[in-house]
């Protein structure tokens, strides 16, 4: 029997749970969940999405993940797959490491973005120790929210949650966020149905400042654009001629982000490369737009508001 297609939409933020094998910890020590959030940092970064919350039990992980219109089950593929391949060598051993595939619950409102960050930041009272004092979860962003712990992958992005309760000073915000998880610490489940009155029957201004980044540019129209801000032909662009290898690599990656194309279909626009080729050209084209002042970063910022459809 086919299994159920998993519900999206191309402005959906998503619930994202992952739980292990049975009787297999997901992760052994501290040192794997610092890796796991190394990769949801480095996969988020490169495909320009934001992650609002995380916890990292032992055996599970919840995530609110905002792909801003890139697709859910690419980015999830991505970083499952790599922590798999790092967690089957570092331990010896092989197969599967996630109990199915992953699951996901598409976050449709402001309320439900409130109730699902205070049902990740209280799952640490789960695990020994922390129950009553959830903020001091390592692997939780819960303490990043309250300011008492540095966000060293610098993962989280605090603008929709700070935004919906429409407080600019930090302090206050603290103060009122630290209220509103404390007041749901029993939750066992997530409540969609929670009024968060406390939150919106107060006047406060309200700009969670989200944008979604349109995924589905015609491929055509993109080369053309790079071609044009480079002061080169088309044919230069996508060529085989290894001098003109960072201009490959610039347009594959802008095909894999901005045009959603998967590197099969970057093969069919680009000369001569094969999917794994496709890969690297990804990785070192997202290098060439993380140069800050590089004219590679200056045209994918101008690709983001541009309209090539």
């Amino acid at each position: 029997m086919p299994r159920k297609a998993r519900e999206k939409h191309s402005h959906a933020q998503y619930h994202i749970m992952c739980r292990s094998i049975s009787e297999t910890n997901l992760f052994r020590e501290d040192a794997d969940k610092d890796y796991y959030l190394s990769l949801v940092a480095i996969y988020t970064r490169k495909y320009k999405c934001a992650v609002y919350s995380y916890c990292l039990p032992d055996n599970h992980v919840h995530i609110h993940v905002d792909p801003r219109g890139y697709d859910i089950s690419s980015l999830m593929h991505s970083i499952n797959t790599a922590y798999v391949i790092y967690y089957n060598k570092k331990y010896d051993r092989h197969g599967p490491l996630f109990q199915g595939r992953f699951l996901s619950k598409i976050v449709d409102s402001d309320r439900y973005c409130l109730v699902l960050s205070a049902y990740i930041h209280n799952n640490a009272k789960d695990i020994p120790g922390y129950r009553g004092r959830e903020e001091e979860y390592p692997y939780s962003s819960y303490g990043i929210y309250l300011g008492i712990r540095k966000d060293t992958h610098k993962l989280i992005d605090k603008s929709l949650i700070k935004g919906i309760f429409g407080i600019r000073n930090k302090k206050s915000f603290i103060k009122r966020y630290k209220e509103f998880v404390s007041k749901r610490s029993d939750m066992e489940v997530i409540d969609k149905e929670d009024p968060c009155e406390e939150i919106f029957e107060a006047k406060n201004e309200y700009d969670s400042g989200r944008r979604v980044i349109i995924r589905d540019m015609k491929p055509a129209r993109v080369i053309a654009y790079i071609a044009m801000k480079l002061k080169k032909s088309v044919e230069s662009i996508i060529s085989t001629d290894r001098r003109q290898n960072k201009y490959r690599a610039f347009t594959a990656y802008v095909l894999r982000v901005l045009c959603g194309l998967r590197y099969k279909q970057i093969c069919e626009n680009i000369f001569n490369v094969t999917i794994s080729g496709c890969s690297s050209l990804c990785r070192k084209g997202y290098e060439l737009t993380e140069r800050k002042g590089s004219v590679y970063s200056a045209i994918f910022n101008e690709l983001l508001c541009a309209n090539l459809y």
